[in-house]
């Protein structure tokens, strides 16, 4: 079974304002972050605005992503809905496509009680054959995984892995302790090295879509121990960490992907376009981040 570690961008969804799906500008990405070095794809993660797109549309994000890797690099592909039924339909065909992963997501209109959240991912993770990722955010969930949650689904034999966005990081270090089985991926919500200094295995971000040689430059000196240099890395790379956090977190990496040279078209709607004063401030960003020592 495969084993997922490192630098895994969560996509962003390419479309045009009639709602068609851009895969030639997904292709080109996932080419160009695969030359970059990144370890691994995700698409339909919340940069990839799941939330947003309707079957057809995830069906097509998910096919072209698989497409353009071809087999260099996993894609985990992100599952999301408010329905068992309908989450295990999409992790079957996902796999069928050819996805090496499951980011399994829950969407909640009413709150749930923790054994129909957890019902929920060992229905993903029974209906395929491939390694299931566990993803929460309270931020946007109203129904979150909690720890006792988290340590019995640590002993399904397909979840493997857990990426957590709760910016709390003694939580990370609490489910690493409940559940020694499960390896931690970061989010950009958290500091990415020090996820890694307390045992995490990389991390699934919407940034590393922007900056994916200094992303995995970070992830190289944290895996070889080479500590100053990787806090001095990530200081210089958190202002990207914080834009990501001040604006919409697609129509950040809309705008900082266009600004390289990729027509990922806007935010689906009723979400907006950065404005352009915060789309200078990105550029910016930008342009002092390509400055930093890659090599």
């Amino acid at each position: 079974m495969t084993d997922f570690h490192g630098v895994f961008p969560y996509l962003v969804s390419p479309i045009d304002a009639s709602g068609r799906i851009l895969a030639d500008v997904l292709g080109k990405l996932s080419f160009d972050l695969i030359k970059a070095g990144v370890h691994g794809l995700t698409p339909l993660g919340s940069t990839g605005e799941f939330a947003y797109l309707n079957r057809e549309q995830r069906t097509t994000v998910v096919k072209a992503t698989i497409e353009a890797a071809n087999k260099r690099v996993p894609v985990i592909a992100g599952v999301a809905s408010t329905s068992t039924a309908d989450a295990v339909e999409q992790a079957k065909n996902y796999q069928k496509l050819g996805a090496d992963g499951i980011l399994a997501i829950l969407e909640t209109y009413f709150s749930l009680k923790d054994a129909q959240i957890e019902a929920y991912f060992r229905a993903i993770a029974d209906a395929v054959d491939i390694p299931v990722v566990l993803y929460t955010n309270p931020q946007f969930q109203r129904s979150d995984l909690t720890l006792d949650v988290i340590a019995r689904l640590s002993s399904h034999p397909r979840i493997r892995y857990i990426k957590d966005a709760s910016t709390n990081t003694g939580r990370l270090l609490s489910i690493m302790n409940r559940a020694p089985a499960m390896k931690v991926f970061s989010a950009s919500a958290h500091i990415p090295a020090a996820v890694m200094l307390i045992g995490g295995v990389g991390w699934m971000a919407g940034p590393a879509n922007i900056i994916p040689r200094q992303s995995v430059r970070l992830y190289d000196l944290c895996r070889a121990g080479q500590w100053p240099q990787a806090m001095k890395l990530q200081r210089e790379l958190w202002r990207i960490n914080e834009a990501f956090a001040r604006f919409n977190l697609a129509a950040c990496v809309k705008a900082g992907l266009q600004i390289q040279g990729y027509e990922v078209g806007d935010p689906v709607p009723p979400q907006a376009a950065l404005s352009a004063d915060d789309r200078k401030a990105v550029e910016g960003i930008l342009a002092d981040v390509a400055k930093l020592e890659t090599a």
